[in-house]
Protein backbone atom coordinates (compact mmCIF):
# COMPACT_ATOMS: atom_id res chain seq x y z
CA UNK A 1 0.00 0.00 0.00
CA UNK A 2 1.31 3.44 -0.96
CA UNK A 3 2.29 5.83 1.30
CA UNK A 4 0.44 9.23 1.14
CA UNK A 5 2.03 12.62 1.14
CA UNK A 6 1.98 14.34 3.86
CA UNK A 7 0.92 17.42 1.85
CA UNK A 8 -1.72 15.52 0.13
CA UNK A 9 -3.07 14.64 3.45
CA UNK A 10 -3.02 18.32 4.35
CA UNK A 11 -4.91 19.22 1.21
CA UNK A 12 -7.72 16.91 1.68
CA UNK A 13 -7.91 18.21 5.03
CA UNK A 14 -8.94 21.45 3.89
CA UNK A 15 -11.38 20.46 1.72
CA UNK A 16 -13.11 18.52 4.24
CA UNK A 17 -13.44 21.34 6.56
CA UNK A 18 -14.08 23.90 3.88
CA UNK A 19 -17.28 21.22 2.40
CA UNK A 20 -18.42 20.93 6.40
CA UNK A 21 -18.32 25.25 6.72
CA UNK A 22 -20.29 25.19 2.87
CA UNK A 23 -23.95 24.54 4.44
CA UNK A 24 -26.79 22.86 2.92
CA UNK A 25 -30.09 24.57 4.23
CA UNK A 26 -33.22 22.27 3.45
CA UNK A 27 -36.61 23.88 2.71
CA UNK A 28 -39.59 22.51 2.16
CA UNK A 29 -42.36 24.87 0.71
CA UNK A 30 -45.90 24.70 -0.71
CA UNK A 31 -45.73 27.77 -2.44
CA UNK A 32 -46.26 26.55 -5.80
CA UNK A 33 -48.87 28.29 -7.73
CA UNK A 34 -46.99 30.36 -10.16
CA UNK A 35 -46.68 33.75 -8.55
CA UNK A 36 -45.53 32.40 -4.98
CA UNK A 37 -43.38 29.80 -6.84
CA UNK A 38 -41.85 32.87 -9.00
CA UNK A 39 -41.59 34.81 -5.50
CA UNK A 40 -39.41 32.81 -3.43
CA UNK A 41 -37.10 31.95 -6.64
CA UNK A 42 -36.07 34.99 -6.81
CA UNK A 43 -35.96 35.11 -2.23
CA UNK A 44 -33.83 31.37 -2.45
CA UNK A 45 -31.07 33.38 -4.92
CA UNK A 46 -31.19 36.44 -2.92
CA UNK A 47 -30.35 34.91 0.32
CA UNK A 48 -27.60 32.52 -1.36
CA UNK A 49 -25.83 35.87 -2.48
CA UNK A 50 -26.14 37.17 0.78
CA UNK A 51 -25.07 34.06 2.10
CA UNK A 52 -22.42 32.42 -0.52
CA UNK A 53 -21.14 29.83 2.19
CA UNK A 54 -25.00 28.63 2.07
CA UNK A 55 -26.59 26.11 -0.52
CA UNK A 56 -30.21 25.63 -0.30
CA UNK A 57 -32.23 22.54 -1.56
CA UNK A 58 -35.76 24.13 -2.28
CA UNK A 59 -38.38 21.18 -2.04
CA UNK A 60 -41.64 22.43 -3.70
CA UNK A 61 -45.11 20.42 -2.92
CA UNK A 62 -48.51 21.51 -3.95
CA UNK A 63 -50.77 22.37 -0.96
CA UNK A 64 -52.95 19.06 -0.50
CA UNK A 65 -50.73 16.74 -0.42
CA UNK A 66 -48.08 19.46 1.82
CA UNK A 67 -50.51 19.00 4.93
CA UNK A 68 -50.27 15.56 4.83
CA UNK A 69 -46.31 14.73 4.21
CA UNK A 70 -45.38 17.66 6.88
CA UNK A 71 -46.83 15.23 9.69
CA UNK A 72 -44.45 12.33 8.25
CA UNK A 73 -41.34 14.44 7.75
CA UNK A 74 -41.43 16.63 11.43
CA UNK A 75 -41.76 13.04 12.85
CA UNK A 76 -39.26 11.41 10.86
CA UNK A 77 -36.38 13.13 8.91
CA UNK A 78 -38.09 16.72 8.74
CA UNK A 79 -35.95 19.66 6.47
CA UNK A 80 -34.12 22.89 8.15
CA UNK A 81 -37.13 25.15 7.37
CA UNK A 82 -41.18 24.42 6.85
CA UNK A 83 -43.11 26.82 5.01
CA UNK A 84 -46.60 26.53 7.36
CA UNK A 85 -49.34 28.53 9.07
CA UNK A 86 -50.24 30.30 12.33
CA UNK A 87 -52.74 29.82 14.57
CA UNK A 88 -54.06 26.06 15.32
CA UNK A 89 -51.73 24.87 12.53
CA UNK A 90 -48.86 25.71 14.49
CA UNK A 91 -49.87 25.13 17.94
CA UNK A 92 -51.04 21.62 16.94
CA UNK A 93 -46.95 21.31 16.40
CA UNK A 94 -45.77 23.24 19.13
CA UNK A 95 -47.58 21.49 21.50
CA UNK A 96 -46.01 17.84 20.41
CA UNK A 97 -42.52 19.87 21.11
CA UNK A 98 -42.21 19.55 16.75
CA UNK A 99 -41.28 23.61 16.37
CA UNK A 100 -38.59 25.35 17.67
CA UNK A 101 -38.71 28.36 19.65
CA UNK A 102 -37.18 31.26 17.85
CA UNK A 103 -37.87 33.95 20.25
CA UNK A 104 -34.66 34.74 20.47
CA UNK A 105 -35.03 35.93 16.56
CA UNK A 106 -38.23 38.13 18.03
CA UNK A 107 -36.08 39.59 20.80
CA UNK A 108 -32.97 40.17 18.46
CA UNK A 109 -35.03 41.61 15.42
CA UNK A 110 -37.84 43.92 17.15
CA UNK A 111 -39.96 42.00 15.88
CA UNK A 112 -42.86 42.46 18.83
CA UNK A 113 -42.67 46.27 17.39
CA UNK A 114 -42.35 45.48 13.82
CA UNK A 115 -45.24 42.74 13.64
CA UNK A 116 -47.97 43.73 16.12
CA UNK A 117 -50.61 42.91 13.97
CA UNK A 118 -49.03 39.12 14.12
CA UNK A 119 -47.44 38.71 17.39
CA UNK A 120 -50.62 36.93 18.81
CA UNK A 121 -50.83 34.24 16.08
CA UNK A 122 -47.37 33.37 16.60
CA UNK A 123 -47.23 33.87 20.31
CA UNK A 124 -47.46 29.96 22.81
CA UNK A 125 -46.95 30.84 26.48
CA UNK A 126 -44.83 33.77 25.87
CA UNK A 127 -42.69 32.53 23.12
CA UNK A 128 -42.59 32.38 19.33
CA UNK A 129 -42.65 29.44 17.03
CA UNK A 130 -41.67 31.01 13.44
CA UNK A 131 -41.64 34.05 11.02
CA UNK A 132 -44.92 35.42 9.57
CA UNK A 133 -44.56 37.01 6.13
CA UNK A 134 -47.77 37.77 4.81
CA UNK A 135 -51.27 37.68 5.36
CA UNK A 136 -54.28 38.69 2.76
CA UNK A 137 -57.78 39.42 3.19
CA UNK A 138 -61.02 37.28 2.09
CA UNK A 139 -64.16 38.88 0.27
CA UNK A 140 -65.68 38.61 -2.51
CA UNK A 141 -64.27 38.70 -5.95
CA UNK A 142 -67.22 39.76 -8.70
CA UNK A 143 -67.56 40.62 -12.30
CA UNK A 144 -68.20 44.65 -12.31
CA UNK A 145 -69.18 44.23 -16.12
CA UNK A 146 -72.11 41.64 -15.44
CA UNK A 147 -73.50 43.62 -12.32
CA UNK A 148 -73.58 46.45 -14.34
CA UNK A 149 -75.18 44.82 -17.17
CA UNK A 150 -77.69 43.69 -14.96
CA UNK A 151 -78.18 46.91 -12.77
CA UNK A 152 -77.00 45.77 -9.76
CA UNK A 153 -75.35 47.57 -7.06
CA UNK A 154 -72.27 46.10 -4.10
CA UNK A 155 -74.56 44.17 -1.78
CA UNK A 156 -73.61 46.09 1.88
CA UNK A 157 -76.32 43.88 3.54
CA UNK A 158 -77.80 40.34 3.62
CA UNK A 159 -80.94 41.10 2.41
CA UNK A 160 -79.48 43.15 -0.46
CA UNK A 161 -77.05 40.43 -1.50
CA UNK A 162 -79.95 37.99 -1.57
CA UNK A 163 -81.89 39.97 -3.82
CA UNK A 164 -78.47 40.20 -5.98
CA UNK A 165 -77.99 36.55 -6.24
CA UNK A 166 -81.97 36.06 -7.11
CA UNK A 167 -81.68 38.22 -9.99
CA UNK A 168 -78.66 36.55 -11.25
CA UNK A 169 -80.09 33.43 -11.00
CA UNK A 170 -83.21 34.36 -13.10
CA UNK A 171 -80.68 36.00 -16.10
CA UNK A 172 -79.05 32.47 -16.13
CA UNK A 173 -75.79 33.61 -14.49
CA UNK A 174 -74.51 31.59 -11.56
CA UNK A 175 -74.39 33.56 -8.77
CA UNK A 176 -71.73 32.09 -6.68
CA UNK A 177 -68.80 29.81 -7.83
CA UNK A 178 -67.09 27.57 -5.77
CA UNK A 179 -64.66 24.52 -5.55
CA UNK A 180 -65.58 22.43 -2.24
CA UNK A 181 -63.51 19.20 -3.57
CA UNK A 182 -60.75 20.09 -1.46
CA UNK A 183 -63.34 21.20 1.20
CA UNK A 184 -61.17 24.41 2.89
CA UNK A 185 -63.73 26.53 0.72
CA UNK A 186 -66.84 25.44 2.03
CA UNK A 187 -65.42 26.75 5.39
CA UNK A 188 -65.05 30.34 4.13
CA UNK A 189 -68.67 30.30 4.13
CA UNK A 190 -68.69 28.95 7.67
CA UNK A 191 -66.56 31.40 8.99
CA UNK A 192 -67.89 34.57 7.87
CA UNK A 193 -71.91 33.42 8.38
CA UNK A 194 -70.88 32.84 11.75
CA UNK A 195 -68.45 36.03 12.17
CA UNK A 196 -71.47 38.36 10.95
CA UNK A 197 -74.30 35.99 12.63
CA UNK A 198 -72.64 35.54 15.89
CA UNK A 199 -69.12 37.58 16.05
CA UNK A 200 -65.48 36.85 16.68
CA UNK A 201 -65.90 36.09 20.26
CA UNK A 202 -68.17 33.14 19.67
CA UNK A 203 -66.43 32.21 16.86
CA UNK A 204 -63.44 31.58 18.71
CA UNK A 205 -65.06 30.15 21.19
CA UNK A 206 -66.71 27.60 19.13
CA UNK A 207 -63.15 27.36 17.40
CA UNK A 208 -61.52 26.16 20.98
CA UNK A 209 -64.40 24.06 21.67
CA UNK A 210 -65.99 25.56 23.97
CA UNK A 211 -69.32 25.93 22.63
CA UNK A 212 -71.57 22.87 21.25
CA UNK A 213 -72.27 22.43 17.18
CA UNK A 214 -76.03 21.58 18.51
CA UNK A 215 -76.23 25.12 19.83
CA UNK A 216 -79.01 27.09 18.52
CA UNK A 217 -76.73 30.24 17.10
CA UNK A 218 -74.72 27.42 14.98
CA UNK A 219 -77.93 26.36 13.83
CA UNK A 220 -79.06 30.16 13.07
CA UNK A 221 -75.53 30.05 10.71
CA UNK A 222 -76.54 27.29 8.41
CA UNK A 223 -79.76 28.95 8.22
CA UNK A 224 -78.68 31.82 6.64
CA UNK A 225 -76.53 29.75 4.38
CA UNK A 226 -79.49 27.53 3.89
CA UNK A 227 -80.74 30.84 2.03
CA UNK A 228 -78.25 30.27 -0.59
CA UNK A 229 -77.83 26.49 -0.79
CA UNK A 230 -81.71 25.92 -1.42
CA UNK A 231 -82.32 28.32 -4.27
CA UNK A 232 -79.39 26.91 -6.03
CA UNK A 233 -77.50 29.91 -5.93
CA UNK A 234 -73.77 28.01 -5.58
CA UNK A 235 -72.29 26.28 -8.59
CA UNK A 236 -73.84 22.86 -9.64
CA UNK A 237 -71.48 20.21 -9.23
CA UNK A 238 -68.93 22.42 -6.98
CA UNK A 239 -67.55 19.08 -4.86
CA UNK A 240 -65.84 17.87 -7.87
CA UNK A 241 -64.48 20.92 -8.59
CA UNK A 242 -60.92 22.19 -6.95
CA UNK A 243 -60.62 26.12 -5.85
CA UNK A 244 -58.49 26.25 -9.10
CA UNK A 245 -61.02 24.33 -11.31
CA UNK A 246 -64.03 26.71 -10.15
CA UNK A 247 -62.12 30.06 -11.40
CA UNK A 248 -62.93 29.64 -15.18
CA UNK A 249 -66.46 29.77 -14.59
CA UNK A 250 -66.24 33.85 -12.62
CA UNK A 251 -63.27 34.29 -15.91
CA UNK A 252 -65.88 33.23 -18.83
CA UNK A 253 -68.71 35.07 -17.04
CA UNK A 254 -70.92 32.15 -16.43
CA UNK A 255 -70.96 32.84 -12.59
CA UNK A 256 -70.51 35.93 -10.97
CA UNK A 257 -68.86 35.84 -7.62
CA UNK A 258 -66.72 33.72 -5.55
CA UNK A 259 -66.07 34.28 -1.92
CA UNK A 260 -61.60 33.39 -1.53
CA UNK A 261 -58.40 34.82 -0.41
CA UNK A 262 -56.35 37.95 -1.63
CA UNK A 263 -54.27 35.27 -3.37
CA UNK A 264 -56.32 34.54 -6.19
CA UNK A 265 -55.42 37.75 -7.99
CA UNK A 266 -52.42 36.81 -9.33
CA UNK A 267 -54.15 34.36 -11.67
CA UNK A 268 -56.59 37.30 -13.04
CA UNK A 269 -57.00 36.76 -16.96
CA UNK A 270 -55.03 40.13 -18.45
CA UNK A 271 -58.81 40.44 -20.91
CA UNK A 272 -60.41 41.03 -17.15
CA UNK A 273 -58.41 43.57 -16.21
CA UNK A 274 -60.91 46.39 -14.68
CA UNK A 275 -63.96 44.03 -14.73
CA UNK A 276 -63.23 42.26 -11.56
CA UNK A 277 -64.09 43.60 -8.08
CA UNK A 278 -63.58 43.25 -4.63
CA UNK A 279 -66.90 43.91 -1.75
CA UNK A 280 -66.64 42.67 2.28
CA UNK A 281 -68.54 40.16 3.36
CA UNK A 282 -72.25 41.91 3.60
CA UNK A 283 -73.42 42.60 7.38
CA UNK A 284 -75.43 40.45 8.28
CA UNK A 285 -76.37 41.68 11.72
CA UNK A 286 -75.81 45.10 12.12
CA UNK A 287 -75.30 44.94 15.91
CA UNK A 288 -72.52 42.34 15.70
CA UNK A 289 -68.65 44.09 15.44
CA UNK A 290 -67.24 43.63 11.80
CA UNK A 291 -64.16 40.93 12.09
CA UNK A 292 -62.70 39.64 8.84
CA UNK A 293 -60.82 35.93 8.05
CA UNK A 294 -57.32 37.61 7.28
CA UNK A 295 -54.74 33.98 7.54
CA UNK A 296 -51.09 34.61 8.03
CA UNK A 297 -48.70 32.58 6.43
CA UNK A 298 -45.36 31.29 8.09
CA UNK A 299 -41.92 29.60 8.13
CA UNK A 300 -40.60 27.42 10.87
CA UNK A 301 -37.74 25.53 12.46
CA UNK A 302 -38.72 21.91 13.21
CA UNK A 303 -37.14 21.07 16.71
CA UNK A 304 -35.02 17.99 14.83
CA UNK A 305 -33.84 19.63 11.78
CA UNK A 306 -30.14 19.26 11.34
CA UNK A 307 -29.17 22.62 10.37
CA UNK A 308 -30.42 24.70 12.89
CA UNK A 309 -28.09 27.78 12.43
CA UNK A 310 -28.54 28.45 8.88
CA UNK A 311 -32.27 28.17 9.50
CA UNK A 312 -32.28 30.95 11.88
CA UNK A 313 -30.49 32.75 9.18
CA UNK A 314 -33.55 32.22 6.69
CA UNK A 315 -35.81 33.33 9.43
CA UNK A 316 -34.39 36.17 9.93
CA UNK A 317 -33.90 36.98 6.00
CA UNK A 318 -37.86 36.49 5.82
CA UNK A 319 -38.33 38.70 9.16
CA UNK A 320 -37.03 41.78 7.14
CA UNK A 321 -38.66 44.55 5.78
CA UNK A 322 -36.97 44.74 2.17
CA UNK A 323 -37.47 41.06 1.73
CA UNK A 324 -41.37 41.08 2.71
CA UNK A 325 -41.67 43.84 0.42
CA UNK A 326 -40.54 41.51 -2.58
CA UNK A 327 -42.25 38.57 -1.76
CA UNK A 328 -45.69 40.50 -1.37
CA UNK A 329 -45.17 42.60 -4.32
CA UNK A 330 -45.41 39.22 -6.19
CA UNK A 331 -48.10 37.41 -3.90
CA UNK A 332 -50.25 40.54 -4.24
CA UNK A 333 -51.15 40.53 -0.39
CA UNK A 334 -49.80 42.22 2.80
CA UNK A 335 -46.56 42.36 4.92
CA UNK A 336 -46.32 41.54 8.63
CA UNK A 337 -43.21 43.72 9.16
CA UNK A 338 -45.13 47.43 9.31
CA UNK A 339 -41.90 48.77 7.51
CA UNK A 340 -42.33 47.09 4.14
CA UNK A 341 -44.55 48.66 1.70
CA UNK A 342 -47.86 46.24 0.59
CA UNK A 343 -48.19 46.51 -3.37
CA UNK A 344 -49.93 49.37 -4.82
CA UNK A 345 -52.75 47.27 -6.30
CA UNK A 346 -56.92 47.76 -6.25
CA UNK A 347 -57.82 45.03 -4.64
CA UNK A 348 -54.97 45.05 -1.90
CA UNK A 349 -55.76 48.49 -1.21
CA UNK A 350 -59.20 47.57 -0.72
CA UNK A 351 -57.98 44.72 1.48
CA UNK A 352 -56.10 46.94 4.04
CA UNK A 353 -58.53 49.78 4.28
CA UNK A 354 -60.58 46.87 5.46
CA UNK A 355 -58.47 44.91 7.53
CA UNK A 356 -57.54 47.97 9.35
CA UNK A 357 -61.20 48.76 10.17
CA UNK A 358 -61.99 45.24 11.37
CA UNK A 359 -63.13 45.05 15.13
CA UNK A 360 -60.81 41.43 15.28
CA UNK A 361 -59.12 38.95 12.97
CA UNK A 362 -59.62 35.15 12.72
CA UNK A 363 -56.76 33.07 10.80
CA UNK A 364 -59.52 30.36 8.82
CA UNK A 365 -61.70 27.58 9.98
CA UNK A 366 -58.83 24.87 9.33
CA UNK A 367 -56.55 26.90 11.28
CA UNK A 368 -58.21 27.90 14.25
CA UNK A 369 -59.74 24.82 15.49
CA UNK A 370 -58.39 21.82 16.12
CA UNK A 371 -57.18 19.47 12.71
CA UNK A 372 -59.63 16.75 13.55
CA UNK A 373 -62.50 19.16 14.19
CA UNK A 374 -61.81 21.11 11.16
CA UNK A 375 -61.59 17.83 8.81
CA UNK A 376 -64.71 16.61 10.33
CA UNK A 377 -66.30 19.92 10.15
CA UNK A 378 -65.17 20.80 6.36
CA UNK A 379 -66.84 17.61 5.30
CA UNK A 380 -69.94 18.42 7.00
CA UNK A 381 -70.04 21.78 5.28
CA UNK A 382 -69.79 20.09 1.57
CA UNK A 383 -72.22 17.89 2.77
CA UNK A 384 -74.69 20.56 3.63
CA UNK A 385 -74.06 22.51 0.44
CA UNK A 386 -75.28 19.25 -1.64
CA UNK A 387 -77.71 17.84 0.88
CA UNK A 388 -78.75 20.89 3.07
CA UNK A 389 -81.65 18.30 4.55
CA UNK A 390 -79.13 16.38 6.43
CA UNK A 391 -78.58 19.21 8.92
CA UNK A 392 -79.57 17.54 12.34
CA UNK A 393 -77.41 14.64 11.59
CA UNK A 394 -74.80 17.04 10.52
CA UNK A 395 -74.77 19.08 13.69
CA UNK A 396 -75.21 15.78 15.76
CA UNK A 397 -71.69 14.14 14.23
CA UNK A 398 -69.37 17.61 14.43
CA UNK A 399 -70.91 17.81 18.27
CA UNK A 400 -69.53 13.74 18.84
CA UNK A 401 -66.41 15.14 17.23
CA UNK A 402 -66.21 17.92 19.42
CA UNK A 403 -67.12 16.07 22.94
CA UNK A 404 -63.96 13.90 21.82
CA UNK A 405 -61.75 16.46 20.27
CA UNK A 406 -62.25 18.91 23.25
CA UNK A 407 -62.26 16.40 26.29
CA UNK A 408 -60.88 18.05 29.67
Amino acid sequence: MKKIPSLLIGALACVAVSVAQAGTLVINSDQADPAPKKAFQEIIQKFEAENPDISVKYNLYDKEGYKTAIRNWLATSPPDVVFWYAGNRMKTFVDRGMFEDVSDIWKKERLKELMPSATAAMTIDDKQYGIPYTYYQWGIYYRKDIFAKMDLQVPKTWDEFLAVNAKLKANDVTPITIGTKYLWTAAGWFDYLDLRTNGLKFHMDLMDGKIPYTDPRVRKVFEHWGQLVKPGYFLKNHASYSWQEAQPFLYNGKAAMYLIGNFITPNFPKELDGKIGFFQFPIIDSKVPVAEDAPMDTVHIPTRAANKKDARKFLEFMARSDNQTLVNAALLQIPTNKKAHAPDNVFLNDGVKMLNAAAGTAQFYDRDTSPRMAQEGMKGFQEFMVKPERLDAILKRLERVRERDFKD
